[in-house]
């Protein structure tokens, strides 16, 4: 019996040995928004590299669609299965979350990192002088256009410079027979960037500074509803695809990547997206594909350089374990801001790593970035999660034409000053 006995007890020793190991694994939950398998594929390998480095860690990666991500992360947030570390816009969005209290605050570990990275991105992680999160891309919004579909209609994309000239060019478009542009309407916030982008045509920094004060009438003024005009102007050709509004953005992706429109107003990410969505995974090639800024507007105080984007990071959720902030860290180490860049999956906010883009693309929009004095957040991040609820359903009401662009101007005034 002695023996039986001390037979179950080594057992036992070396279940709870060979256990130990699996009961002190600590899971770091990474959600994501990424659907372009080549660029999931080298974070799938930082994150296989972190884990040799951190013995015991593993980082499991989680997505979500854009769309659901936005509807379902405030529950996902108060619930005790919150993901550790997640994707971010910044903006009054990320003040809303630190409001709420559902945020780690990272300074004292990021440090560091944080002195590595370029002073305008790290300030839209940064709140009251507290750090929530580290970006680690930055975008612009602009026109991508396809060059064989634009010279069937004999336009050239790279002329496109003026308000005039974009519409010449749609009416051209439309008569040669070719679908002008796509956008994902279904989804709405595609369909702000037009509005968005004239605003920061049409006032630049001083007229949206002058409209978070109240004043010129706030974002009721002559800017934002010249900005409704123009964007009316535009939406009276009927440029857009057949069911535009009932089309997800990345439907409208795949779309552009089947060659089925000239031009999209996105951002400058669509370039690696447009790929992966298009039916045969291939897209629009190099040689084929065009990118020009957003054009000038009549009377327009803002500069010619001016530009509409995000800066996008992770935040690090309450609770999350040591090894989460870690990983983002590693995430935006200046190796894997040079690998990602190199790759031209990103214009990089670690400085000196820019060095490393040699897409030409993806070079193009670095340079376009690095000439802006004044880089506009989207609105509907920008102006918080109710703000700019109410920016992208008006901006798509004026789309389908049922607002006209005073009550577009009158509804996110409205909602600014409710939220204020």
């Amino acid at each position: 019996m002695n023996a039986i006995k001390h037979s179950l007890y080594a057992a036992a020793a070396v279940l709870a040995v060979s256990a130990g190991p699996s009961l002190a694994q600590t899971t770091v939950k990474w959600m994501h928004l990424e659907v372009n398998p080549a660029q999931i594929k080298i974070w799938e390998e930082v994150a296989r590299e972190f884990e040799a480095k951190h013995p015991g860690t593993k980082v499991e990666m989680q997505f979500l669609e854009n769309e659901s991500y936005k509807a379902k992360l405030p529950t996902l947030l108060q619930s005790n299965d919150r993901p550790h570390i997640i994707y971010s816009w910044a903006g009054g969005v990320l003040k809303a979350q630190v409001e709420a209290g559902v945020l780690q605050d990272i300074t004292d570990q990021t440090k560091d990192t944080a002195a590595t990275i370029s002073a305008g991105a790290m300030s839209a992680f940064t709140r009251d002088g507290r750090v929530y999160g580290l970006p680690f891309a930055q975008s612009q919004v602009g026109i991508l256009y396809n060059k064989e579909l634009m010279a069937k209609a004999k336009v050239d994309g790279s002329a496109i410079k003026t308000w005039d000239d974009w519409l010449n060019a749609i009416k051209a478009l439309k008569a040669a027979g070719v679908t002008p542009l796509t956008v994902g309407g279904a989804d709405k916030w595609p369909l702000h960037f037009y509005w968005t982008h004239l605003a920061v045509r049409l006032g630049g920094k001083s007229g949206f500074e002058a409209a978070l004060k109240g004043q010129n009438g706030g974002f009721e003024g002559e800017t934002f509803q010249k900005a409704g005009d123009l964007m009316k102007q535009l939406v009276d050709l009927q440029p857009f695809q057949n069911g535009f509004l009932g089309f997800k953005n990345p439907q409208s992706t795949g779309f552009f990547g089947d060659g089925k429109a000239a031009m999209s107003l996105v951002i400058s990410t669509v370039y690696h997206q447009q790929k992966a969505l298009a039916a045969d995974k291939v897209g629009i090639s190099d040689d084929k594909i065009g990118w020009v800024n957003f054009p000038t507007v009549p009377g327009g105080k803002g500069e010619p350089t001016d530009t509409l984007g995000g800066i996008n990071g992770w935040l690090v959720t309450k609770g999350a374990p040591k090894e989460a902030v870690e990983f983002v860290k590693h995430f935006v180490s200046k190796d894997v801001q040079m690998r990602l860049a190199g790759a031209g999956f990103l214009i990089p906010v670690v400085k000196g790593a820019d060095a490393a883009i040699s897409n030409a693309f993806m070079r193009n929009i670095a340079q376009n970035l690095a000439r802006s004095n004044y880089h506009q957040n989207f609105y509907d991040q920008d102006l918080g999660p109710s703000v700019g609820r109410v920016v992208n359903d008006a901006t798509a009401e004026l789309a389908g034409g049922s607002m006209t662009p005073r009550q577009v101007a009158k509804a996110v005034q409205d909602a600014f000053k409710q939220g204020n």
